[in-house]
């Protein structure tokens, strides 16, 4: 695994959101996009003070970040209200944060995206209930749409980089099970899509987000209908992105909700996060190793989670 340097460290410190925010999620401009389609959010992440841990390149843990996602874990309550929770650099996660215009988030599904591999977010893909697809930069400026007739997916998911260029990409699984790869120009935009395969609808859930495995490359995990957990590597290229699944194990159909915010326990590892019927959250601390990608599950939510209808 690539070692961090000191000045992205710092930049990691900077982004990463701890307590009070001044300036989350610009207001909606006048835009045409903003008023035709009301909701679509602007996007602008967070900024305070930094994780404990993370203060610089002197004062860093021994396991610094590194090649995984630093994105923090957003919240959709059934309000439709979004919070922030920012890791704590300790393996668990800050109190949630409020911020301005953090109401009104009647979004389908929303996913975090790298644009440029420096494993902070650069904006967010964003789906509303009409199959509207569009973008918002994570300057906090007015969101733009990408295309309409998105809502013959039933799962989006922004996993990071699988197509090898430096951009994150989009996977798209239609209701006859087959699984769609669009790969990202690193801006917001993005290629027509390939065909990964079908089968896909066997799945409860898909999530990923960054290297499992720690061969560099980005992959996901797959819920059967029976609870089992498979892995699918990587191969980095675009016209057939994973490997044949390997089994993690059983037992997952314990969680309602299973999904991939980067990076938690700061150790630059990927690790995988899951909501029990309870509302309690557990951490499965990423390990980089293939044949066990998990250690055992840690509680970092006793519960109160089940308020949340979409994590991103």
């Amino acid at each position: 695994m690539a070692k961090i340097s000191g000045r992205k460290r710092g930049r990691i410190a900077s982004r990463l959101a701890a307590a009070a925010v001044t300036a989350a999620l610009v207001g909606t401009g006048a835009s045409a996009f903003a008023a035709d389609n009301p909701t679509a959010k602007p996007f602008k992440a967070p900024t305070a003070k930094p994780a404990k841990g993370l203060k610089g390149a002197a004062n860093t843990p021994a396991s610094a970040p590194g090649d995984a996602p630093v994105f923090g874990l957003y919240g959709i309550d059934k309000s439709n209200t979004a919070w922030f929770y920012n890791p704590d650099g300790n393996g668990g996660l800050e109190s949630r944060v409020s911020f301005p215009y953090n109401t009104n988030w009647n979004l389908k599904w929303v996913g975090q995206v790298d644009n440029d591999a420096d494993n902070l977010a650069d904006g967010i893909w964003q789906a509303d209930y009409n199959g509207n697809l569009s973008y918002a930069a994570a300057d906090g400026s007015d969101p733009w749409k990408v295309g309409g007739g998105w809502n013959i997916y039933n799962t989006l998911l922004s996993p990071g980089n699988l197509g090898g260029a430096g951009a994150g990409d989009l996977l798209g699984r239609d209701s006859s099970g087959t699984l769609y790869l669009y790969l990202g120009y690193g801006n917001g935009k993005m290629t027509s899509r390939y065909t990964v395969g079908g089968g896909w609808g066997q799945y409860t859930a898909l999530a990923g987000n960054g290297d499992l495995t720690g061969d560099g490359k980005a992959d996901i995990v797959a819920r059967g209908a029976d609870g089992t957990l498979w892995l699918y590597e990587g191969t980095g290229n675009y016209k057939a992105p994973f490997k044949p699944r390997t089994k993690i194990g059983g037992g997952w159909n314990m969680y309602n909700a299973i999904f991939a915010p980067g990076d938690i326990d700061m150790d630059g590892k990927a690790d995988l996060i899951a909501r029990d019927n309870a509302g309690a959250l557990w951490l499965y601390k990423g390990t980089g190793n293939a044949a066990a990608p998990f250690q055992s599950r840690v509680k970092i939510g006793s519960g109160g989670w089940n308020t949340y209808r979409l994590f991103f």
